[in-house]
C-alpha cells in the first residue's frame, strides 16, 4: 500500500486541516480584538486629550499633560507631524513610533502626539504568542491525528492480517463497535467459503477415489479384449473403451490435482513445449481421416513449475476440441514466450459461449455445442481448463480468428509460489 493511500495518514491531514482553520479563525478574532483595544486604548485616549486642550488651548491657558502626551497646534506643529490625514496615525520619526491624533480647529489645525505608547510592542507580543500558539496547536493536532489514526488503523490491520494468514478464528469479534461487527461479518464470511472449498474438495477427492478403481478395471478389461485372438471382431469396441477409460482415468487425476492445495515452489519446472509437442504428435490420429492438418510451431522454451498432468489436461483439451470441430484447414498449436496459443479454422464459439467466456464463467458440464456451430467444447474440457489455469496462476483467453475460427492462448505467469488458498491442507 502506498503511503499516501494509508488511512492513518488521512486521519492526521484530516487533525492538521482542522488545526489550520480552528487556529486561522482564532487568529483572526485576535486581530480583530486587538484593533478594537488599540482605538479604546489609543485612539479614544487621543481623542479625549483633543477634546480637553483644544478649547484650553484658544482660552489662552497652560495645556499641561501627563508624560510622553504632547498637544501642538498652528506653527508650533513640528514639521514631521504637518499634513497628516485627520485622524490617529502612527509615525515614525528618527526611529520612534509615535501615535499622532489630527485634527482642526478654530484657531487652526492641531496634533496630539503619543511619545511613550508601548502599545505597538505590546501588539508585537501578542501577534508572535499567537504565532508560537499556532504553530504549538499544529504539531498537537498532528499528534493527535496520529494517536487516534494508530488506534483505528492498527486493529484493522491486526484483522487484515489475520484473514490475510487464514486464521481460524479472527480477532475483535468480542468488541461491540463497528469494528466488531466488521469482524464478526468477516469470520462468518471466512467460515462459510472455508466450509464450502471443504466441501468441494472432499466431494472431488472422495468421487475421484471412488472413479479410480473401476476405471482401472475397465482399463484392464478392455486390454485383455484387445490382445485375445479370439475377440478380433470386438478389437474395434475394445479401443474405444480402453481410450474413454484412460480419458476418464487423466481427468480423474487432473481433479485430484485439483482437489490439493497448490504447493507449486516446490515442483520441479516442466517443459511446457514439450508437452504441447508430444500431445499434438498423441492427437494426430484424430484429423488423419479429415482434411485437417494439426501441427505444432514454435521454438519458444516454456518452463513453468507445476505437475505435468495438469498442463498435458489443459494443452491436450484444448487440441482435442479444436481437432474435434475443424471439419477442414489447419489446427495450430503456437509456442510463444510464455504463452501456448490453440488456434482452428472451424467454425468458432457460439455467441452465447463466448458471452459466458467473456464474463468469466465456464460452461456448465455436459453443454457442448454441436459440430456444426463450435470449434471447442464449453463442457468439462473447457472448464477444467480454467481451473487449472487458476490453479496455476495463468490466464485463459479466447479471441475469434477474423477469417473464422477460435484462438485460445494460455498465458503462464512467473511463478514462485503457489497462490493461497482458504482451507488448505
Amino acid at each position: 500500500m502506498r503511503a499516501a493511500d494509508s488511512l492513518s495518514r488521512r486521519i492526521i491531514a484530516v487533525f492538521v486541516l482542522f488545526g489550520v482553520v480552528l487556529s486561522l479563525l482564532c487568529a483572526g478574532l485576535a486581530a480583530l480584538a486587538i484593533e478594537g483595544i488599540e482605538v479604546h486604548l489609543v485612539d479614544n485616549r487621543l481623542a479625549d486629550v483633543a477634546q480637553w486642550a483644544v478649547p484650553r488651548h484658544a482660552a489662552g491657558l497652560e495645556v499641561d499633560l501627563p508624560a510622553g502626551l504632547r498637544f501642538h497646534q498652528g506653527d508650533a506643529i513640528p514639521p514631521a507631524l504637518r499634513h497628516l490625514p485627520t485622524g490617529v496615525s502612527s509615525v515614525d520619526v528618527d526611529g520612534t513610533g509615535l501615535q499622532v491624533l489630527s485634527g482642526s480647529a478654530e484657531r487652526g489645525p492641531y496634533v496630539v502626539v503619543d511619545y511613550e505608547s508601548d502599545y505597538e510592542k505590546v501588539e508585537l507580543v501578542v501577534y508572535s504568542m499567537f504565532g508560537a500558539l499556532f504553530l504549538g496547536f499544529l504539531l498537537l493536532a498532528a499528534s493527535l491525528g496520529g494517536f487516534v489514526g494508530r488506534r483505528i488503523v492498527a486493529p484493522i490491520q491486526q484483522l487484515a492480517d489475520a484473514v490475510g494468514q487464514g486464521s481460524a478464528s479472527l480477532p475483535l469479534t468480542g468488541r461491540k463497535d463497528e469494528l466488531g461487527i466488521l469482524a464478526r461479518a468477516l469470520d462468518a464470511h471466512t467460515s462459510e467459503l472455508r466450509a464450502f472449498l471443504d466441501r468441494e474438495r472432499f466431494f472431488t477427492g472422495d468421487v475421484s477415489h471412488e472413479l479410480r478403481t473401476p476405471l482401472t478395471v475397465i482399463m484392464g478389461a478392455a486390454e485383455v479384449m484387445l490382445h485375445d485372438p479370439a475377440m478380433a471382431a470386438s478389437r474395434a469396441p475394445a479401443e474405444r473403451i480402453y481410450r474413454a477409460a484412460r480419458e476418464a482415468t487423466e481427468c480423474v487425476n487432473v481433479l485430484l490435482l485439483l482437489a490439493r492445495a497448490p504447493e507449486l515452489a516446490r515442483l520441479a519446472p516442466v517443459s511446457v513445449g514439450d508437452i504441447a509437442r508430444r500431445e499434438t504428435e498423441r492427437l494426430q490420429p484424430m484429423v488423419a481421416d479429415k482434411p485437417v492438418v494439426l501441427r505444432c510451431a514454435g521454438d519458444a522454451a516454456i518452463e513453468v513449475r507445476a505437475p505435468a498432468e495438469l498442463c498435458i489436461s489443459a494443452i491436450g483439451n484444448l487440441v482435442r476440441n479444436a481437432c474435434q470441430y475443424t471439419e477442414r484447414g489447419a489446427v495450430t498449436v503456437w509456442l510463444e514466450p510464455g504463452k501456448v496459443v490453440v488456434d482452428d479454422t472451424g467454425p468458432g464459439l457460439p455467441a452465447a459461449v463466448r458471452a459466458t467466456l467473456d464474463a468469466g464463467e465456464p460452461g456448465e458440464p455436459g453443454e457442448r455445442g454441436a459440430p456444426s456451430s463450435g470449434s471447442a467444447g464449453t463442457g468439462l474440457g473447457l472448464s477444467l481448463v480454467r481451473r487449472i489455469c487458476e490453479y496455476l496462476g495463468a490466464t485463459l483467453e479466447y479471441e475469434q480468428r477474423s477469417g473464422g475460427g477460435s484462438r485460445f492462448t494460455i498465458t503462464f505467469a512467473t511463478q514462485d509460489a503457489g497462490p493461497a488458498r482458504l482451507g488448505q491442507s
